[in-house]
């Protein structure tokens, strides 16, 4: 099931890094320090403060400033307005344009920021960032075929732009659409084999699919393109987690999080191999795990595999609400993954819901038969994942 979250605060912040990379580009006309008032109440003339009538340039720059600075501070829905009344007046039409379509992108607005961007390709202004953007769009539609020729086309316009492929493949993750990911960072893998990030984001999309060897071939390699950095840790944690090595993916977690990486999917790996690790409330390391998968959490909500950790450790803690809503939570997320509804008839059993307990377990059932299918029909080997293997990526 492909799911849409219109205002994920992981898809803004990933929207809103792109946009500080174009800002540094684009050449945004300057104005005096105006605030414009609303736009739906400019409909006449505007007094400025000298008592003289603002020309209509002077109106559309200030507009096109106010939008540009709410959009830089992720506030989209405010900017849309102030963007949407620039347009055709100024003369920076292309900055405009962008940051209009990087806006409905930003509320899950799809639709609307695609005619935008075709607009900008249709005019001879087509970069790697417009099509990056495009791409992302077409994500949001379930429009695939067009998100693959979108990149490659991209891919040749900028092949060393790994932003490019990690951006797009980030919005695929947050709609479910993990085969499609995948598509994409092969592709950028092509440009650049040697990118460990591109690997990694692999083996993400790898775990997703039930290819755990082959996913923790790009983990490894991952590692050893870049020994001791952010992306480093986090694939090598990762990797020893599928291996099943978890006193060595603790290490690999701790050592990274003492060195300064308060990555989120750091925290996450930490988080759930501590768990593993058979902890209990009350020990140093229950502590520990609970306070990595709160950072997790509050760093990106929306990530169903922190969510479901967390759960399990209110639940381990006797935190019953809280557990059962991270749980929740996470199936909003991926209401296909087991480990939610294991965890969830656990949580309603001790909260003394019987039959919210008994829906959770028919659930579990009736997604275990499912998989069983799947893995049966499934060529070559194909192993089964029941940990809730969602992790935020990287930054």
């Amino acid at each position: 099931m492909r799911m849409r979250f219109k205002r994920d605060v992981w898809r803004i912040l990933v929207v809103l890094s792109l946009f500080v990379h174009i800002l540094c580009t684009a050449q945004i006309p300057s104005t005096r320090q105006t605030t414009a008032p609303p736009v739906h109440s400019q409909t006449g003339d505007v007094s400025a403060s000298s008592g003289e009538t603002q020309s209509d340039a002077d109106q559309a720059r200030d507009e096109l400033l106010q939008g540009t600075r709410l959009t830089r501070q992720g506030r989209f829905k405010d900017a849309i307005p102030y963007l949407e009344a620039a347009r055709g007046k100024t003369s920076n039409e292309y900055a405009l344009e962008f940051n209009l379509s990087l806006c409905f992108i930003g509320i899950g607005d799809y639709k609307k920021a695609i005619p935008i961007l075709d607009g900008l390709r249709r005019q001879g202004r087509e970069n790697a960032d417009v099509d990056n953007l495009l791409a992302q769009a077409y994500v949001g539609t379930g429009q695939h075929s067009e998100v693959l020729a979108v990149v490659e086309r991209a891919a040749e316009i900028s092949p060393q732009n790994e932003k490019l492929f990690t951006f797009v493949a980030d919005a695929c993750r947050d709609s479910q659409d993990f085969e499609l990911g995948l598509k994409v960072v092969e592709i950028g893998l092509k440009k650049l084999p040697q990118s460990a990030r591109l690997h990694y984001e692999r083996g993400m999309f790898l775990t997703q699919l039930d290819q755990f060897d082959r996913a923790k071939d790009d983990f490894e390699l991952a590692g050893k393109l870049e020994p001791g950095s952010e992306i480093g840790y986090v694939a090598g944690a990762q990797e020893n987690l599928l291996a099943g090595n978890v006193p060595e993916a603790i290490r690999i977690a701790r050592e990274g999080i003492h060195r300064g990486f308060q990555n989120p999917a750091l925290l996450v790996s930490l988080g759930k191999a501590l768990l593993r690790s058979g902890i209990t409330p009350g020990q140093p390391e229950f502590s520990e795990a609970q306070d990595a998968l709160e950072k997790a959490v509050i760093a990106h909500p929306r990530d169903a595999g922190s969510r479901i950790a967390l759960g399990q450790v209110y639940l381990l803690g006797s935190r019953i609400e809280d557990a059962i809503a991270n749980l929740e939570a996470a199936r909003q997320v991926m209401p296909d993954q087991p480990s939610i509804y294991a965890s969830l008839a656990k949580a309603y059993q001790r909260k003394g819901d019987a039959r919210r307990a008994q829906e959770a377990l028919a659930q579990l059932e009736s997604l275990n038969q499912a998989q069983a299918e799947r893995i049966r029909s499934a060529p070559g080997e194909r192993k089964m994942s029941y940990g809730g293997n969602s992790s935020p990526s990287p930054q």
